[in-house]
């Protein structure tokens, strides 16, 4: 049975740098404020006056990063998998757009993922599945997210809108037939009980209309909703409990693990999971700091980051792991 291996990774993000004092000017906030709740700097978001960009457009940069560092052409891409909560339209999905915008062969499957922050490890536990039964050898998967044109810049919505930044990440993963390199396990789960704490609740198909101009002005539910501090809770207690897992199956300790990354979802949270899982400073790789919260792109951009500069190389064994809206929350281990 063949084996799952990252060929190549890419990440793109807007040039635009928005810092927690250029946010200051916008709503009731402070630079102290943000960084003692997140851990956040600053964050990127598309620059709307100079050019107009959706998820699809800085995957496809992502993508093309990608696939020059995997060394494989875009003719021999046999699948590609999207994960992202703001894609460009309603319908079609991202995929295809992608597919596209790259010049990827008509014929080949498109698959789009609505797991927010989980999506890029749901998005990996397919690509694993559909390699090691053979049937495709070449798998583009990206995580890809604007946030910038759905956030509210008030002070209704400032515990929400601080968090997240605009960017893309993506991977080739391919077959191998041996060796110790690839994607060890991937371990997912969901809790539909809290699917109301973090949420976008309109448009709905659940209502008639989907959605109307009073609906959109004295509700506010197209804007995303969050109870912080649950999700704080659940996170800081699922992300340890799913790595546990992954070692778990595989024989291994968190002494064995050369880099961690948690999804950027809370450099608080992250700190909390670290503790959790007794791991140094050097073994984990955060980039919230600088980037925000990019939720299905924030692995793929940070798994890229950390191989770039040098955190994890060839045969070391990288563990990452999400939480998100859902709830859902995932971990796999990965023999780079």
């Amino acid at each position: 049975m063949p084996r799952s291996v990252v060929l190549g990774t890419g990440h793109y993000v807007p040039e635009k740098v928005v810092t927690n004092d250029d946010l200051a000017k916008l709503f009731s906030t402070s630079d102290e404020w943000i960084v003692q709740r997140t851990g956040i700097h600053t964050r990127h978001y598309v620059d709307w006056d100079k050019e107009a960009m959706g998820s699809s457009e800085l995957a496809t940069r992502a993508a093309r990063l990608a696939l020059a560092d995997a060394q494989v052409a875009k003719e021999d891409i046999d699948f590609i998998i999207y994960a992202t909560l703001s894609p460009d339209h309603i319908i079609p999905g991202d995929g295809v757009l992608v597919q596209t915008k790259l010049g990827i062969p008509a014929g080949v499957p498109a698959l789009d993922i609505r797991n927010q922050c989980s999506g890029f490890i749901y998005g990996l536990s397919v690509a694993d599945a559909y390699i090691r039964t053979g049937n495709y050898k070449r798998i583009l998967l990206i995580g890809s997210e604007v946030h910038s044109s759905g956030l509210d810049f008030s002070d209704d919505s400032r515990d929400v809108t601080v968090i997240f930044g605009d960017g893309a990440g993506a991977v080739i993963i391919g077959a191998v037939e041996d060796g110790e390199r690839g994607i060890l396990s991937v371990h997912l789960h969901a809790d539909g009980a809290y699917a109301d704490e973090l949420c976008i609740a309109t448009p709905s198909s659940a209502q008639m209309p989907r959605t109307n101009i009073k609906q959109l002005q004295t509700t506010r539910d197209h804007l995303p909703k969050m109870n912080g501090r649950n999700v704080f809770k659940h996170a800081s207690l699922r992300m340890p409990e799913v790595v546990f897992e992954a070692l778990k199956q595989n024989n291994l300790t968190t002494e064995q693990i050369n880099l961690f990354i948690p999804h950027q979802a809370n450099l608080r949270i992250s700190e909390m999971v670290q503790k959790k899982l007794s791991l140094r400073d050097d073994q984990v790789f955060n980039n919230i700091q600088q980037l925000g919260n990019t939720t299905a792109a924030s692995l793929p951009i940070a798994i890229d980051q950390a191989r770039k500069l040098g955190r994890i190389k060839t045969g070391e064994l990288l563990c990452i792991a999400a939480f998100g809206s859902g709830f859902t929350w995932g971990s796999a281990l990965i023999r780079m």
